[in-house]
């Protein structure tokens, strides 16, 4: 008997957090897999460094503008790829025949394109972009379907769902409810918040993750994105969702059956055993993650989120139950807000009422192909803008 098939593995977002742990399971199975293309949208930098050290096949920048300084950086390092820019260039690269599976750790929005274009060539597609599901999970599902796709969900809270859900026949699943673990995020017991800032708001207390997300994070906006994108990837009413607030990230989700039966999933919170999962299944690998030390664990606690304090995961709900266009224009709503704060024109405690108004002012229906998405996320964002003004 032969050893493992090497597979080709394309990582859409390289730089980021996501990415560079991808790479770092990946560097660990040298026989079991190499890197065919890695894209970044402008850290120029940091791509070809990784071009230099891990030599793809082929190395994409988002944005077309930095093209010429991404081949500079290349030569300059002596690292050979082929080179492209701009969105088309990223959604090709998705769907490129030479490689056997995608990750999809585009942050945001901009992630949708090459999210869908990698379902529909019928990849392995390990999905760490939450916003592909929350603004278009129907069009990705129908997408996966048409393809043959195997997809293969990387956030921590969906991959433990994955596995306590491994080998669970369809029929079992129906009166299934999923409980979503949150750590509650740095301002948990903070009565002021006022206050925040992005430096603060970025610091979060168990992951190591990018500057969005963990602004998402602290306003529990995550796990409200978590929860739209949790319904979709394995058909649970949203009546049957629950999220309950756990310190430590060790349970990272847990699935409770009609028996009473509850299968939870724990680990250290550490992003490359999902990777490690998502790369290999139905096989296990070596993460490089540390393991659990019970003896020195100490407790594990579990409270209600406060809704009050942090309204976004509400909102989420919410945009779940109405439906139509509702969880696109949350999504694009939150970008905006985030994006604000991070460069100090909006209070943390603001981002909530500017998403607030969004959803009030702007009922889309629903998206009946990836035209509409757009649409909506276009005009969901000038609302945001409006708000915004009116809040300056």
């Amino acid at each position: 008997m032969g050893g493992p098939v090497t597979q080709a593995v394309t990582i859409l977002g390289a730089t980021g957090s996501i990415g560079t742990s991808a790479l770092d399971v990946i560097e660990r199975h040298p026989d079991r897999y190499r890197a065919h293309a890695l894209t970044a949208h402008s850290n120029v930098e940091a791509l070809a460094d990784l071009a230099q050290r891990i030599r793809p096949d082929v190395v994409v920048i988002g944005d077309p503008a930095l093209e010429d300084r991404l081949r500079s950086a290349m030569r300059a390092r002596g690292a050979r790829a082929e080179v492209a820019a701009g969105a088309r260039a990223l959604v090709e690269v998705a769907g490129a025949p030479e490689a056997d599976a995608v990750l999809a750790a585009i942050v945001g929005a901009a992630g949708l394109m090459p999210t869908l274009a990698a379902a529909e060539a019928g990849k392995r597609l390990m999905l760490a972009n939450k916003e592909a599901v929350v603004c278009a999970g129907a069009l990705l599902m129908a997408a996966v379907r048409r393809g043959g796709a195997t997809l293969l969900p990387v956030d921590s809270e969906h991959n433990a769902i994955h596995q306590c859900l491994a080998g669970v026949r369809a029929v079992e699943r129906d009166g299934a409810r999923l409980v979503l673990t949150a750590s509650g995020g740095p301002f948990r017991d903070r009565r002021d918040l006022d206050s925040v800032t992005p430096q603060e708001a970025c610091a979060h207390p168990n992951w190591v993750m990018g500057r969005k997300i963990s602004v998402d994070s602290a306003t529990l906006m995550n796990k409200g994105l978590e929860v739209i994108e949790a319904s979709w990837l394995f058909g649970i009413p949203v009546e049957r969702i629950e999220v309950v607030i756990h310190p430590q990230s060790v349970v990272h989700s847990m699935v409770e059956f009609p028996d009473g039966s509850v299968l939870a999933q724990m680990g250290t919170p550490d992003m490359r055993t999902p990777l490690a999962y998502a790369l290999a299944w139905p096989e296990r690998i070596a993460s490089g993650a540390q393991r659990l030390d019970f003896a020195r664990l100490g407790g594990l606690t579990f409270e209600a989120p406060d809704h009050r304090r942090f309204p976004c995961l509400g909102f989420a709900f919410d945009a779940l139950r109405h439906g139509r266009g509702a969880s696109a224009v949350l999504n694009a709503a939150n970008e905006v807000a985030v994006q604000a704060f991070l460069e100090g024109r909006l209070r943390f405690t603001d981002i909530a009422p500017t998403i607030e108004r969004v959803l009030e002012s702007y009922d889309p229906p629903e998206p009946a192909g990836i035209d509409e998405v757009l649409e909506i996320d276009r005009r969901a964002r000038g609302h945001a803008a409006n708000a915004l003004a009116l809040r300056a």
